[in-house]
């Protein structure tokens, strides 16, 4: 299925999850970070950027397309989405990359925290009220198979970040969350902060296996803190 990135600055373009689980499929170790980012944190959450800028070093960057991915607000995103499209409104024949919505939301998965990634879902939709607070959300609303179904009943995809940096391993946590339901994996991820930014080889391979043995879809991202898209801090 082709994308029409042409969309970038559309609300509905935003919340295409059909669109973006077609981008997922195609990913590979090389998609991140020069053609996509679905990983980036802005001062909205722990990030040292505004969303302007986020979009501002996309655009110079060629990406196209990425999410803001805030812990548990979508206010970023609803910044930068107002200032892609009046840039497209300012500049029609200028390309603008594809932006998705995004949130990080932390979740109970096996006795462990865990983050899940949530992408393409409507923010206003009354599901995922309880996670846009700024805040761990606790009970049963905190559990990853909770998460999940807050993001599909939003129209949403759900990702599990990062899979080898918790305290129980990828090989108990990737099946499990494929049994709570969840979409995809954030496969291609560099662990050790390296420069230039890769994929963690080893983690790949194994998380790779395990999402094509449990038919999930792959994601990367930098998970950028810092002042640039380019690494995680």
């Amino acid at each position: 299925m082709a994308v029409n990135l042409a969309l970038g600055s559309d609300v509905s373009a935003a919340q295409d999850s059909t669109a973006l689980r077609s981008v997922f499929e195609s990913l590979t170790a090389a998609s991140c970070p020069h053609h996509y980012n679905f990983h980036i944190h802005t001062v909205y959450s722990d990030g040292r950027l505004r969303p302007e800028q986020v979009l501002e070093q996309a655009i110079e960057l060629g990406l196209k397309g990425l999410a803001i991915t805030d812990h548990h607000s979508t206010s970023g995103y609803q910044v930068a989405q107002q200032w892609l499209m009046e840039r497209q409104n300012q500049h029609p024949d200028q390309p603008s990359p594809h932006l998705w919505t995004g949130i990080e939301i932390n979740a109970d998965l096996l006795g462990v925290e865990v983050h899940i990634l949530g992408y393409a879902f409507e923010p206003r939709h009354p599901a995922l009220a309880p996670y846009q607070t700024g805040y761990s959300t606790i009970g049963a609303e905190g559990t990853a198979q909770q998460v999940i179904t807050a993001l599909h009943e939003a129209g949403g995809l759900a990702v599990l970040a990062h899979p080898a940096r918790y305290k129980r391993s990828h090989s108990e946590l990737v099946p499990a969350a494929a049994e709570a339901g969840v979409d995809g994996i954030e496969t291609f991820y560099a662990y050790n902060n390296p420069s230039p930014w890769k994929p963690s080889p080893k983690q790949t391979a194994a998380i790779s296996a395990l999402g094509k043995a449990y038919a999930l879809l792959n994601t990367c991202g930098t998970d950028s803190h810092g002042l640039t898209l380019l690494q995680r801090l």
